[in-house]
């Protein structure tokens, strides 16, 4: 049997960059060598892609970085990457993309937009499910229409702040009380995420969300929430795995408490009642077809002192790192980290060979 190679794609110009990295080493380790041939492209924080063939070395330092004379970009034809001065690069063939990309431009639909153009078949989303997936708005609005609970949110955009910082606040109290939850409406990893509980935190996190996005979500905070993940994966009947817990271990689970502090702690499977844990599989379902996803995505909830659900958030390219949920909940179900992968692979094959039956002329 033929091995496909499968061009793992990572790094981007995103404040996710080093999150990347991680989740681009994992899948790299944990590839099925007698189905798969690795093959490295490293995108750095200018965007330049840079070529590391099957070698490991490009995934252990923090953050992407090559010499000018690995430069490559995509050739005309799809399976392909050509070096800077416009040769082929034989060792760079690849079947299949896996774009273990997070955050603005590779989470966001860039990148996949840019696949599709080329032709070629990759894991994950498609354009308009990234997209949608990766702003909170537009996401929020999908599901509100789907019918999906969610809590009470305000989208304020980083331009009307500067203009007008008073009127801004005075709508934000006028309509929501402290604590409130300020977040980056493009971003994951729960970077740039804060907690304010009274007007001078608000504005402070406001300032701070504003530095990675023009969009800023401000939402309100269910205290003593109970934080529930659950893993969809598949195409057009999509399964769906057990749900696990996430006991932040501070006051909530942002970037330094995630993979810094690494003081979180992962309930797998979580202890809720059969009802519940059945409502939130549903729930995943619908907020995955809601947006129309396609291969994998991780669906955040929150769960009230009441015990009532609420969706918090989806992620279309969820962390593929040690500690991250979305594998950990599959291996709980009995589908291990290589075998996921090979799934995750077969799916997107399988839907680009779908795509290219479709008639494309009148």
């Amino acid at each position: 049997m033929t091995k496909k190679r499968v061009l793992i794609l990572f790094g981007g110009r995103s404040a996710e960059h080093e999150v990347s990295v991680i989740s681009a080493r994992s899948v790299y380790r944990a590839l099925d060598r007698d189905r798969y041939v690795p093959v490295l492209v490293g995108i750095d924080g200018e965007g330049n892609w840079l070529f590391g063939g099957d070698d490991e070395e490009m995934l252990l330092t923090k953050r992407v970085m090559g010499a000018q004379s690995a430069l490559v970009r995509l050739g005309n034809r799809p399976g392909e990457l050509v070096a800077h001065d416009g040769a082929d690069v034989e060792s760079g063939r690849f079947d299949v993309v896996f774009p273990l990309l997070h955050g603005p431009y590779g989470e966001d639909g860039t990148v996949q937009g840019l696949l599709e153009l080329a032709g070629v078949p990759y894991v994950g989303a498609g354009v308009a499910a990234s997209a949608v997936g990766m702003d909170k708005e537009l996401a929020r609005a999908v599901f509100s229409a789907a019918g999906l609970p969610q809590t009470g949110f305000v989208v304020i955009r980083r331009s009307d702040w500067r203009e007008n910082q008073n009127l801004v606040v005075q709508e934000v109290e006028r309509d929501f009380d402290y604590p409130l939850f300020i977040k980056p409406v493009n971003l994951g990893s729960s970077v740039g995420i804060s907690k304010a509980h009274d007007r001078d935190e608000m504005i402070q996190g406001i300032d701070s969300a504003g530095v990675y996005a023009t969009k800023i979500l401000i939402e309100v905070s269910v205290e003593q929430a109970r934080e529930i993940e659950c893993a969809v994966l598949g195409e057009e009947d999509p399964e769906v795995s057990g749900v696990g817990e996430i006991v932040p271990g501070a006051e909530f689970y942002d970037y330094q408490t995630k993979y810094i502090d690494d003081c979180a702690t992962l309930i797998i499977p979580a202890d809720l009642p059969g009802a519940t844990v059945k409502q939130i599989q549903e729930m995943s379902i619908c907020a995955f077809r809601a947006i129309d996803c396609s291969g994998l995505a991780r669906v955040d909830f929150l769960i009230g002192k009441d015990g009532e659900i609420l969706l918090n958030e989806i992620n279309t390219m969820p962390g593929f790192t040690p500690i991250s949920m979305y594998p950990k909940l599959w291996a709980a179900d009995g589908l291990n980290y290589p075998d996921l992968i090979d799934r995750l692979i077969q799916i997107a094959l399988a839907r680009h060979s779908r795509r290219r039956d479709l008639k494309t002329t009148l």
